[in-house]
């Protein structure tokens, strides 16, 4: 039952979240983000956000220090979105996996040539 609460409010978040990076945080640190997931603790204490960059290594860790500076303003407007007793304690963190698909996909296509 937990997890089913905990997974409902991580799809809330990432649907908030991409309101909120795109229209609320004026931050010019903060590139094109895109929220790729949101994985939400059970006890929903916590939550580890997983975003995607465009843009090379130096704007990908500039976006990343933007958002940890706006972290209290993120915070407390997803609590003022979805009702909860407590709001979720929330961390960056890269998807990777977009990246390594298109690795991935950009060596199968060299063979290919």
């Amino acid at each position: 039952m937990a997890e089913l609460r905990a997974h409902r409010v991580a799809e809330q978040m990432k649907k908030e979240l991409g309101e909120i990076l795109t229209r609320k945080i004026k931050d010019p640190r903060v590139g094109f983000v895109t929220v790729t997931d949101v994985e939400v603790t059970g006890d929903l204490q916590q939550a580890k956000i997983f975003i995607s960059v465009l843009g090379d290594e130096k704007e990908k860790q500039d976006t990343l220090l933007g958002l940890s500076k706006a972290k209290g303003f993120i915070r407390s407007e997803i609590g003022q979105r979805i009702r909860l007793r407590k709001t979720p304690e929330i961390y960056f963190e890269f998807d990777e996996a977009l990246e390594r698909g298109n690795r991935i996909d950009k060596i199968l296509r060299d063979l290919n040539e």
